[in-house]
């Protein structure tokens, strides 16, 4: 069976799966090999459950009609989202970078659906497997589609552009993250350029921050929409950014407060708004979008606990973003200021060279009480007075259990694995 043939089956049904735990009634069921599992195992699972049809590449999970046997099914999930993209010609916005990715692909999210009938990335599913996913959510009545590319190593954002065909690239920027994958800082460049390379090679449009020399070497020669802060070469001219701890943001035409934590988080609504401008979206509603948008899933959420502030930033975390995250909340106008930061992971050789300069960066300031939790802080600790370190989250757990928070400002801030939003359950 070939793929268009595939893919008049797939209009027939209404989603696609690779989990039987969520599978919906009437989708088309794909069978992904996994490290320790073999999904063909739960073919005639998924036709119990509804499923109109699963995509097998065993031939002893063949059970009848229903059942498309392929050579790889996770080949043939890209091969189908490629030919579903090609088949829609809608256009698709993708976004890629170190940090910010998300919280970036919702806001413009927000932004253009005040306008266009969007359909965007759902959560992190922007990998070789996300991507196809979030192509095939796309409908007919999709007006634009929105793209998430993450990646850890060379070739992965080639790989899901030439997937995703975007018509438009923004890269948030390039950060110290996956070193391990990406083997050091110029990897992470050069990978995640290749969306620019894409862009060139296709003669489509890349959106711009001007602020980031990096962004306008690798952009050059690309038609782009830019903004920046008072840069009058931009589309998009800023006057004025602020956070504290809210981003406001002062534009030619309009002012704005958002919900978002940290001057970080400015490049973010800038780009959002940005391409809101591009495409025609009403001043009115880009600024109601950005100021109706509230964080959550751990990313830059502002939370109270009993007399406490807490900004919990605990979905992820590299060199990068914990560098700003640091510098962000130190310069808060908040007394009793208390860091509670946990490890970074993916850095390889990388590793103890990167925890040592955030530990080295904490000694020269008196502001803020800092607690550092996991191996890679602790292989580093140091004798400071306001500092303490800890090997695991439960010897922190411990610890936390003699100790009273009151009217503080805490920054709780580490990579996935480590799971830091345990903390709010010893905060009163």
């Amino acid at each position: 069976m070939n793929i268009q043939e595939i893919h008049n089956l797939f209009l027939q049904c209404k989603s696609v799966s690779i989990d039987t735990r969520k599978i919906e009634k009437d989708a088309m069921f794909f069978a992904i090999k996994g490290e320790n599992f073999d999904a063909n195992t739960f073919a005639a699972k998924a036709l119990e459950l509804g499923a109109l049809y699963v995509v097998v590449d065993n031939v002893s999970y063949v059970i009848d009609e229903r059942t498309i046997l392929v050579e790889n099914s996770l080949e043939t999930l890209q091969e189908l989202a490629k030919f579903h993209r090609t088949y829609l010609k809608l256009p698709i916005v993708a976004l890629t970078g170190s940090n910010g990715k998300t919280t970036t692909k919702e806001l413009i999210n927000v932004v253009l659906s005040k306008k266009y009938k969007t359909k965007a990335t759902i959560g992190n599913l922007n990998n070789h497997i996300g991507v196809p996913l979030t192509l095939l959510s796309f409908t007919k009545e999709t007006e634009i589609g929105i793209v998430e590319m993450g990646a850890n190593h060379k070739k992965e954002i080639a790989f899901l552009c030439e997937i995703a065909q975007p018509d438009y690239g923004y890269i948030t920027n390039f950060g110290k993250a996956h070193l391990e994958g990406f083997g050091g800082i110029e990897g992470v460049i050069e990978g995640k350029s290749e969306m620019y390379q894409y862009l060139a090679k296709n003669n489509k449009q890349a959106f711009v921050n001007l602020e980031d020399p990096i962004q306008i070497e690798k952009s050059a020669g690309i038609t782009s929409f830019t903004f920046g802060v008072h840069k009058s070469e931009a589309n998009v001219n800023i006057k004025k950014i602020e956070a504290n701890p809210f981003v406001a943001i002062d534009y030619i035409n309009f002012s704005l407060k958002s919900h978002l934590i940290g001057l970080y988080n400015a490049n973010n609504i800038n780009a959002a708004v940005a391409m809101g401008y591009y495409f025609k979206v009403d001043e009115n509603d880009i600024k109601e979008a950005i100021e109706g948008y509230i964080p959550e899933n751990n990313r830059s959420q502002l939370l109270k606990k009993g007399s406490n502030q807490i900004i919990l930033d605990a979905y992820n975390a590299n060199p990068s973003s914990m560098a700003v995250a640091i510098a962000n909340f130190l310069q808060l106008e908040n007394q009793n200021k208390i860091m509670i930061l946990g490890d970074m992971f993916e850095l390889g050789n990388e590793s103890q060279q990167e925890h040592k300069i955030i530990v080295d960066s904490l000694l020269n300031q008196n502001e803020s009480t800092c607690y550092l939790i996991g191996k890679s802080f602790y292989e580093n600790e140091t004798a400071h007075e306001k500092i303490k370190f800890f090997e695991t989250f439960d010897a922190f757990a411990a610890y936390l259990k003699i100790l009273h928070f009151d009217e503080n400002t805490i920054l709780i801030k580490g990579s996935r694995g480590m799971a830091l939003e345990r903390t709010l359950e010893f905060i009163n």
